[in-house]
């Protein structure tokens, strides 16, 4: 059969053998499909301004050596004796290498587990540490002990789409992060524990 139609295609004898397939009979991993740090927010709520918050912000400086932006109330509570527009939280954005270093610190006082609930739908996970000493800063009796929260955001190659100026569009559903995700790349990076309290 030599009709254009039913012409087989032979693939070429000297085709090379991709990089990282073992005689090339997988595939090798999609750089596009791998997960990692998009940034890691350390927040610590004080509920109050004034001194207390300016000693957490002086926390965060030394712990991300960044200075920390102050969140505000979103409206008055007087049971908690908050008004609307003041300043009650310190937060601080941090990326790179610098935020997986924190992290690990962070993750060191957990033991490496966390609950399944710690992680989002989006493939998102946070946790909380309740003393920033056990971080390895070093006690100051003038600034006290603070908690604070860790909320990392996950990221693949290809997000930038969605926030570009120019040809903005969606990430489509199949290259979006879900929660087994990130808890499948949770476990094998940091050699962690998922509890399912």
């Amino acid at each position: 059969m030599d009709t254009p139609a039913g012409r087989m295609h032979a693939l070429p004898m000297d085709v090379p053998v991709l990089a990282g397939s073992e005689n090339n009979t997988e595939c090798p991993s999609d750089i596009m499909r791998e997960l990692k740090i998009e940034k890691l927010v350390l927040n610590i709520s004080v509920g109050e301004s004034g001194d207390r918050l300016t000693r957490a912000r002086k926390v965060l400086e030394e712990l991300s050596g960044q200075s920390p932006i102050d969140s505000k109330a979103r409206y008055t509570v007087r049971t908690f004796g908050i008004r609307r527009n003041e300043k009650i939280a310190t937060h601080v954005t941090v990326r790179g290498p610098k935020a997986e270093e924190i992290l690990e610190r962070g993750l060191k006082v957990k033991e490496f587990e966390l609950r399944a609930r710690n992680f989002s739908a989006t493939g998102n996970f946070g946790f909380g540490v309740d003393e920033h000493i056990d971080l390895g800063i070093k006690y100051d009796p003038s600034i006290g002990i603070f908690g604070l929260d860790f909320y990392i955001v996950m990221g693949r190659p290809g997000f930038r789409i969605s926030r570009r100026k120019h040809c903005k569009s969606r990430v489509g559903a199949p290259h979006r992060i879900d929660k087994e995700e990130t808890k499948e790349w949770y476990k094998k990076k940091f050699d962690g524990i998922i509890s399912q309290k």
